[in-house]
């Protein structure tokens, strides 16, 4: 199946069309509708699938590669990484809010209300 027969993105929405293609692309590959390792579109490719400006998909493809999402492999084309680097990034944020919390005292129910709390926010 191609990126451009589910991925979809409104104009008139109020996030910036590269930002829903990025998000969407992420939560493909946290559902495990795009497994580690999947070839992706060329930029030019999923811009004609989807009728979107070149720029961006170039733009959605280059911030996910910075968060190491997917990797591009010069010629051979972009991937999705084989690792998901929200796990490593989500588990040393919650280590470091543990620290916080443990060093003001806080157990661990009042440092789990800080967290809905800021959710709520």
């Amino acid at each position: 199946m191609e990126l451009g027969e589910w991925l979809r993105v409104d104009g008139q929405a109020g996030r910036p069309l590269f930002d829903q293609l990025r998000n969407q692309i992420i939560e493909a590959i946290r559902v495990g509708t795009l497994a580690p390792g999947t070839r992706l579109p060329t930029v030019r490719e999923l811009a004609g699938q989807l009728g979107l400006a070149v720029n961006t998909v170039a733009r959605a493809y280059r911030e996910l590669e910075a968060a190491g999402i997917v990797e591009t492999r010069g010629r051979f084309g972009t991937f999705v990484a084989r690792a998901d680097p929200s796990d490593t990034a989500m588990a040393d944020a919650a280590r470091a809010y543990l620290d916080v919390a443990r060093g003001l005292g806080l157990g661990k129910t009042e440092a789990v209300r800080y967290l809905e709390a800021a959710y709520d926010d």
